[in-house]
């Protein structure tokens, strides 16, 4: 496995892991061709306090699990309003929904292109 396919897997991991603590809308986006310092944002927001940490905590752990580094800086953990998680070669972003709808990353980085990621345990039509 590359390098590069190394990174991509975690970043789906840190994704599929606010997925699985039912973390909303919850995106990759390729920013490496315009962005110096990363090459990925996943964006994802909770719907409470308690939610974005979980959401924090969960992600942390599921990259570490995959035998990927702790994060090299959070911050926002505190306030859980909007958590960074900066890995390096790539940034999570954890929002309270509230501030997601204010600060919309989406929106600034709608011309990147988005990255296909599968949940670690899909949820059932169902549930």
């Amino acid at each position: 496995m590359t390098e590069a396919d190394e990174l991509l897997r975690l970043v789906r991991v840190a994704a599929a892991a606010a997925d699985d603590k039912k973390a909303d809308e919850t995106l990759i986006v390729d920013v490496g061709d315009v962005f110096a310092v990363s090459d990925y944002f996943v964006i994802t927001s909770g719907s409470n306090p308690r939610q974005v940490h979980a959401i924090a905590d969960a992600v942390e752990d599921e990259v570490k699990k995959s035998g990927g580094p702790g994060p090299v800086r959070v911050e926002g953990l505190d306030q859980r309003e909007w958590v960074l998680m900066d890995y390096g070669a790539f940034v999570v972003h954890v929002f309270h929904r509230e501030q997601r709808d204010f600060y919309q990353l989406e929106r600034l980085w709608g011309d990147r292109p988005r990255v296909d990621w599968e949940p670690l345990n899909p949820r059932s039509e169902s549930a």
